[in-house]
């Protein structure tokens, strides 16, 4: 992996030049406030037996490449759950927040359900998508983009989120997971929606650096969309995201 997103010092996520939102050269990712809530969540509220279950994350304001200070907060401590919250915190106060739910782990139930299906893709071979947009992560599109198709796509981190540190299994996912908004959102005229949340259910943790995603829908109105998808690994469904949206004026065609 190459040079990191953040470097943490005295208790703040130094952002690099690279932590760039794809907006706006000088606005904070997305995903890497909402990697940098599942980060600290997991380091400071996770134990054995316990597992993330949700994460939900609130992006609400933009904010420059400034320095990021995460708080973390137990909200709930049960026999079978447990609830905590973060909050990202800039210069210019508070940028977003987190909820996360964590479940016991026990016995999985007999049975038949209505399970999603595993899809058939296959993990990727050959290198990286190189085109008109480089994502700041390794993207295999599966489908054709620029049109109103379902979307499929397989990603991988390629550097850390924090320097010194190789991103969790968790971490992994909560960093894929934003990009359910230009997979589920995306058009024949490129990416006109940017997310204002996610929100991410976890049966499992994915196994390996791969996360596929796969869009099962966009709805909007008046400028309003929502969308969904569900997450795969190599070995199956893992889990789904979904997110709000609201309509952007500068369209990132090729996304």
């Amino acid at each position: 992996m190459s040079s990191a997103f953040f470097e943490l010092k005295a208790g703040e996520f130094l952002p690099a030049p690279h932590a760039c939102s794809p907006w706006s050269a000088d606005m904070l990712h997305g995903r890497l406030l909402g990697g940098l809530a599942a980060r600290c969540l997991e380091q400071e509220h996770r134990e054995d037996g316990l597992r993330f279950a949700r994460l939900t994350v609130d992006l609400f304001k933009n904010s420059p490449l400034l320095p990021v200070r995460v708080e973390t907060a137990r909200v709930r401590d049960g026999r079978r759950i447990r609830v905590a919250d973060a909050t990202l915190r800039t210069a210019q106060g508070v940028v977003g927040r987190a909820a996360a739910v964590l479940l016991r782990e026990g016995e999985q139930p007999g049975g038949e359900r209505n399970t999603t299906p595993a899809w058939d893709e296959r993990p990727p071979q050959g290198p990286p998508d190189r085109g008109d947009w480089t994502p700041p992560f390794d993207l295999w599109r599966l489908t054709d983009w620029g049109t109103a198709q379902p979307m499929r796509a397989w990603t991988r981190e390629n550097r850390p989120l924090v320097g010194g540190e190789e991103p969790t299994p968790f971490t992994r996912a909560a960093l894929a997971a934003d990009f359910a908004s230009p997979l589920s959102g995306a058009g024949t005229r490129g990416v006109e929606f940017i997310n204002a949340d996610f929100t991410l259910t976890l049966a499992r943790e994915p196994v390996g650096e791969l996360v596929g995603m796969a869009a099962q829908g966009h709805l909007s109105a008046d400028g309003i969309g929502t969308g969904d998808c569900v997450l795969h690994d190599v070995e199956g469904p893992i889990g789904y995201c979904v997110v709000t949206a609201v309509a952007n004026p500068v369209p990132l065609s090729g996304r």
